[in-house]
């Protein structure tokens, strides 16, 4: 089978899937990604590289988004005619929407299956749009909304199928398109991000790991839409009344989603310059290989995860398998995964002092969370494991081989190598 996997990061949400794919050899395996990163590389996966886009032209504060999505599909579009050239004809393309990479796939393969991963569906209605604020969003900004989802509209038309990783995420999307997209997690490889059979020691380069309270945070950026300065806050507040408590904060310094400050300085030196921290209680780790991150995991004494209604973190689940007790914000992404005071916590998102005292509770209480960490750890396995995900994931490419068109027979995915464990 030929497959060809499109999205602009590699490997992102389709590592373990094209892994699984790439390890048997009768497959044909392609990437087509942005992202060169010469660190990152799978075993049967061959990776081709498309522009980005130059924002050259972009100067509509409506249409911006479109442009930038048309870009990426013109780019994209440019690298599927060179295969084709090549004589590379998928059977299968994944591609994720949104981007605007799968804008042109059914112009030059569209005999070829599309399973489309749908993450996001904006809506000027509410969700994260007006999460916070009293007031409806202009009409320019509610336009801008809509030109991004163009693109997702596109693909929600051209696709076979579609996938969506949370049942939330799954309602933003029209409802009348709804059947066509599956929840299936990317999953969670649970068999890695499990507990440590006693505290985890620092790793060297981490000595701070080995203090006797430790509040955890974890995120792509340090930014408000996964509650960054409201953790800030809370930490400040929780340093304070425990001496011997450290945080530890993994991430990398910058927004990954929503507008920067206007002044130019990240969230993480607004927070600094505006409260009173001991440095040496602080540790801002950046990204972290998944060897160190699972350290610091496995030696949180409390997870604290935090998020507007939006697309759901992996590492909230990485968090749970791990047995960490986690305080989380009670949003609608959280709640579908945490029980208040059955496998979590949870705290108003715009209160520091009420996330500061559930995170308090939780230090000073350790022989009450077993149960929690626990049950933590329970709901992860039963319903985020990477093993079944990544089944269902296969079982719906055979799904969509209607006419046998992909080679498939009942056997094929019952042999098929998976990754490691």
């Amino acid at each position: 089978m030929r497959i060809l996997f499109i999205h602009p990061n590699f490997p992102a949400q389709f590592r373990h899937l094209a892994a699984t794919l790439g390890s048997d050899p009768e497959n044909q395996v392609l990437f087509a990604t942005e992202a060169r990163r010469p660190e990152w590389e799978i075993p049967g996966v061959i990776k081709r590289i498309f522009a980005p886009p130059t924002g050259e032209g972009m100067t509509h504060p409506i249409l911006d988004p479109f442009l930038k999505t048309y870009q990426s599909g013109e780019a994209v579009l440019k690298l599927l005619l060179a295969l084709k050239k090549e004589g590379f004809i998928p059977d299968l393309i994944y591609g994720h929407s949104g981007w605007g990479v799968t804008w042109f796939i059914r112009d030059v393969f569209p005999d070829a299956r599309f399973i489309g991963y749908f993450e996001w569906y904006y809506n000027a209605d509410g969700r994260d749009a007006l999460f916070g604020k009293d007031k409806a969003l202009t009409s320019a900004a509610s336009a801008r909304l809509r030109m991004k989802n163009a693109v997702i509209l596109n693909d929600l038309l051209a696709c076979d199928v579609g996938v969506s990783p949370t049942e939330w995420q799954k309602a933003q999307f029209p409802e009348p398109f709804r059947h066509k997209i599956s929840v299936i997690h990317d999953g969670v490889k649970t068999a890695f991000f499990k507990p440590a059979p006693e505290k985890a020691l620092g790793v060297e380069e981490m000595p701070f790991l080995q203090s006797e309270k430790i509040v955890t945070y974890s995120a792509r950026g340090m930014e408000p839409y996964r509650g960054f300065p409201q953790f800030m806050e809370a930490l400040e507040i929780i340093l304070k009344e425990e001496p011997s408590c450290h945080g530890v904060i993994v991430g990398s310094e910058r927004v990954c989603y929503g507008p920067p400050l206007p002044d130019g300085k990240t969230y993480k030196e607004k927070m600094l310059e505006t409260l009173s921290l001991d440095p040496s209680r602080v540790h801002f780790t950046g990204p972290l290989p998944y060897g160190h991150y699972l350290k610091v995991l496995q030696a949180s004494s409390v997870h604290i995860y935090l998020t507007r209604p939006f697309v759901l973190s992996w590492s909230l689940l990485e968090a749970l398998s791990t047995g960490c007790v986690v305080v989380a914000s009670d949003t609608e992404p959280v709640r579908e995964v945490i029980v208040e005071g059955v496998n979590g916590f949870l705290a108003d998102f715009f209160s520091p002092e009420d996330i500061a005292r559930k995170g308090i509770a939780v230090l000073n209480y350790p022989s009450f969370m077993t149960g929690v960490k626990k049950k933590a750890r329970e709901t992860i396995v039963e319903k985020y494991d990477l093993i079944p995900t990544l089944s269902a994931h296969l079982d719906l490419i055979k799904k969509i081989d209607k006419q046998g068109d992909l080679g498939l027979n009942d056997n094929d995915f019952s042999k098929m190598p998976s990754i490691n464990t």
